[in-house]
């Protein structure tokens, strides 16, 4: 961050949460508005949850089912294509990896590799839950799918994304999407209205 520079916004994620997706279409541009960055940070939900003790939201009784008409509804509200991957939810280990990899010398490339993921996922219904898959997506943006591949096995790739479940835990970070600003935390996609109100304001 530069001299002056307001500080980022921090958005948690698993790529296997319809509504992170729904918030990623948005998020940037939210920011941008108040002259602030996002840094995306992909997580393991799995591994929030093992502290929470909650589980996948679809598979949850009568939550579940009002999720599932939840997002469709919240797609078209947004104009945007939505689609439930047919293994779901997925484990997005392997493009969690394959972010961290690239955000490691490219972060505006790693964000765009986020990006084709979650329009992999939930526009063309297909689960990113394979190396295979995972290194398809990138070579899809130009990425090299060997080097890609080989990434997903790099032990310290490994470590990273074990980092960055770690430090989301200590965080707070109880579920996805999940926003931090300047120490102040919001949970949901549906808190993405009070998100963009405390950059506005400066809190309240």
């Amino acid at each position: 961050m530069s001299d002056g520079a307001k500080p980022p916004v921090e958005f948690y994620f698993d790529f296997s949460s319809p509504y992170a997706y729904l918030a990623s279409l948005r998020i940037d541009e939210v920011a941008k508005l108040y002259e602030r960055s996002v840094v995306w940070k992909p997580v393991l939900l799995g591994v929030v949850f093992k502290t929470t003790g909650a589980t996948p939201l679809l598979d949850q009784p009568l939550k579940g089912e009002y999720a599932k008409r939840d997002l469709v509804r919240t797609a078209r509200l947004l104009g945007a294509d939505f689609r439930l991957p047919e293994s779901f939810p997925f484990a997005a280990v392997a493009p969690s990896r394959l972010f961290y990899w690239l955000a490691k010398d490219e972060p505006a490339r790693a964000n765009a590799y986020a990006k084709a993921v979650f329009s992999t996922a939930f526009q063309e219904g297909v689960a990113v839950n394979s190396a295979e898959i995972a290194a398809d997506v990138a070579a899809k943006l130009g990425i090299d799918r060997g080097a890609a591949l080989a990434a997903c096995q790099d032990p310290e790739i490994k470590e990273k994304l074990r980092l960055a479940n770690e430090e989301a835990v200590a965080a707070g970070v109880c579920g996805a999407p999940y926003f931090i600003v300047e120490g102040e935390p919001f949970w949901g996609n549906d808190r993405m209205d009070h998100l963009e109100r405390w950059l506005a304001t400066g809190g309240w």
